[in-house]
């Protein structure tokens, strides 16, 4: 019989653990001198009350096919080419965070999620199958990026009014250019707005847990 999941989730703050079955989630700050070995270290020590047997991180950069493809922004270099499962003993999936999290808020069909943060996050799922994306940096208005617009920057910029208009319209645009039924808005800033753009509900950090358990089921 297997043994529960462990879900890593990497954040530039903070990096959260939850153990498949259990209600803790277990956070410790991260920062810009977390490596990969400090990581390691980490949950090391945060766990070593938890039996598990498989890990899913969720990495905040691009990945391509489990494989981290650029070292973080907010966290220190040495992430590209790291070895984490002979690190931590046991079979390890990487996906990017904000893809994970959009795994785990998929409910069928075509589901774009966009993941409203530090950054633009955004995934698209169609029946069952789930593309991670960098739309963010995009170009959209005045030589700006969609992540210049509806980002931590764009909101400080702009303004919660302007702000809010901009998601509106970048949401539009992308549910449009994807033909996706419905959007998922995800992300800290997310909690942000008094109301939502039409065929969209609001995602959970919560669900990149479920993502993570997710992860293992095909």
């Amino acid at each position: 019989m297997a043994m529960p999941i462990l879900v890593i989730d990497v954040g530039g703050t903070h990096i959260k653990l939850k153990r498949q079955g259990d209600e803790e989630v277990r956070k410790r700050p991260s920062g810009p001198n977390m490596t990969p070995q400090k990581m390691i270290e980490l949950v090391r020590s945060v766990t070593e009350d938890w039996q598990f047997d498989r890990v899913s991180i969720g990495y905040p950069g691009p990945v391509v096919d489990g494989v981290i493809k650029a070292e973080p922004v907010n966290l220190a270099a040495g992430w590209v080419g790291f070895d984490f499962a002979s690190a931590l003993g046991c079979p390890v999936r990487l996906l990017n965070d904000a893809a994970m999290q959009a795994l785990g808020s998929y409910e069928g069909g075509r589901m774009l999620f966009l993941g409203l943060g530090t950054g633009l996050g955004t995934a698209l799922i169609y029946n069952d199958f789930l593309l991670p994306m960098e739309l963010g940096h995009l170009p959209y208005k005045k030589g700006l990026t969609f992540e210049d617009y509806v980002g931590q920057a764009g909101l400080k910029r702009l303004g919660r009014r302007k702000w809010k208009q901009a998601v509106f319209d970048v949401v539009e645009r992308l549910r449009a250019a994807f033909l996706a039924d419905y959007v998922v808005l995800g992300g800290g800033n997310a909690k942000k707005l008094d109301e939502l753009p039409p065929a969209c509900r609001l995602g959970d950090n919560k669900n990149a847990f479920r993502g993570g358990f997710r992860l293992w089921d095909k």
